[in-house]
């Protein structure tokens, strides 16, 4: 048989040894140790070097990225300031401003990578604007890349007018997964419904749920068990994410045996990003600070599928970025205590095989 491609002397991930890998009309056809025998179009030599599937990002938020400064910098560097400039600068959004900036990410995360992302767009604007644009890019860039979209309702489904039906109209538009807020809404009871609505919206709609839930220091916030409640109650067991969960840091130690058990038994994914949390959390201590991000570790080792995101890129929360995953999973891997050997082979699979399973990819991803 003719390959169109082989790659030769190639190390795959936790395992040993190096095979050559044959890919024929975009599939891999073939890994063996040695396929001296066969030719290809094109071959190339990695030299004993890892060579692992797509990265992919299980969180970030296209609408917002590459809007630094506009109008204005971050000054406290708090989430809530990012929120209120964030609310400023969409009142100017409009289809092309989305599109180019978005596209834009996108290539800087492609060239590093990443054929896969999932991104949150917030839905807390009466004309839609930044979800139009962004269903227009997911169809656009569908040859390169895999884009999935969260309705994210920044402002909140019950606090902000009309969230509800503003939820449904983006369901109704195209986007791919529900998403909620809880914690951000005026009272603990506006959470719960919060997290409620989100469920009743997928189940009408037969979508998974990604809720940004206990993004705060706050250890009173403890909207992640409701979702795992629901999560079981509503038959939605693996088609839920809780994203930054950030308020387990925060938690005493025997409430966060007790949730991760809850969460691992529902089959809730947790998606953390370094960048974004080291940054934003810990803003209210004097010393010790918080290191801001979620119990990576104790998830993992409690059963609990988790995975990465690279979350804001030069936007009000995050003035940095560049969609470099592998440079997030650096970043975990120092704030998480994951230097043994094996720890990080476990966060290698917090921007692959793991994040799959956040996308629900994983019967079509891998080598």
């Amino acid at each position: 048989m003719q390959y169109d491609l082989i790659i030769r002397h190639a190390r795959l991930h936790r395992r040993d040894g190096f095979v050559d890998i044959a890919v024929k009309d975009g599939r891999f056809a073939k890994i063996a140790g040695e396929l001296s025998s066969q030719s290809a179009q094109k071959e190339i030599d990695v030299a004993c070097r890892l060579v692992v599937p797509p990265f992919i990002d299980a969180h970030v938020h296209l609408d917002a990225v590459l809007t630094v400064g506009q109008p204005r910098y971050n000054a406290t560097g708090t989430l809530l300031e990012g929120i209120q400039i964030w609310s400023e600068r969409k009142r100017s959004l409009t289809r092309e401003d989305v599109k180019k900036r978005a596209l834009e990410e996108i290539r800087w995360e492609v060239a590093q990578g990443t054929l896969y992302i999932r991104s949150h767009v917030d839905v807390c604007d009466p004309n839609l604007t930044a979800l139009r644009a962004l269903i227009e890019v997911r169809e656009e860039v569908h040859d390169i890349c895999d884009l999935q979209l969260v309705a994210f309702p920044q402002d909140g489904i019950l606090s902000f007018p009309d969230g509800r039906e503003l939820m449904r109209q983006a369901m109704e538009l195209g986007c791919d997964l529900v998403g909620g807020i809880p914690h951000y809404e005026w009272t603990r009871d506006m959470g719960v419904e919060d997290v409620h609505y989100a469920f009743a919206l997928a189940k009408e709609f037969n979508r998974d749920i990604d809720c940004h839930c206990d993004e705060t220091d706050d250890p009173l916030s403890r909207f992640t068990e409701v979702m795992a409640a629901d999560a079981m109650q509503q038959g939605w067991q693996g088609r839920v994410t809780a994203s930054h969960c950030t308020a387990m840091h925060s938690y005493d130690n025997a409430y966060a045996f007790k949730l991760i058990r809850l969460l691992s038994r529902a089959q809730v994914n947790v998606v953390a990003n370094p960048f974004d949390n080291v940054v934003l959390q810990g803003r209210f201590d004097t010393y010790p600070k918080r290191r801001g991000i979620t119990r990576v570790k104790e998830l993992l080792a409690g059963g609990v599928n988790v995975a990465l995101g690279h979350d804001s890129i030069m936007d009000p929360w995050f003035p940095l970025g560049e969609g470099d995953m592998l440079a997030a999973a650096q970043l975990a891997l120092y704030l998480c205590h994951m230097s043994g050997y094996e720890e990080i082979n476990d966060v290698l699979d917090l921007i692959t095989i793991n994040a799959a399973k956040v996308l629900r990819i994983q019967d079509t991803y891998g080598i």
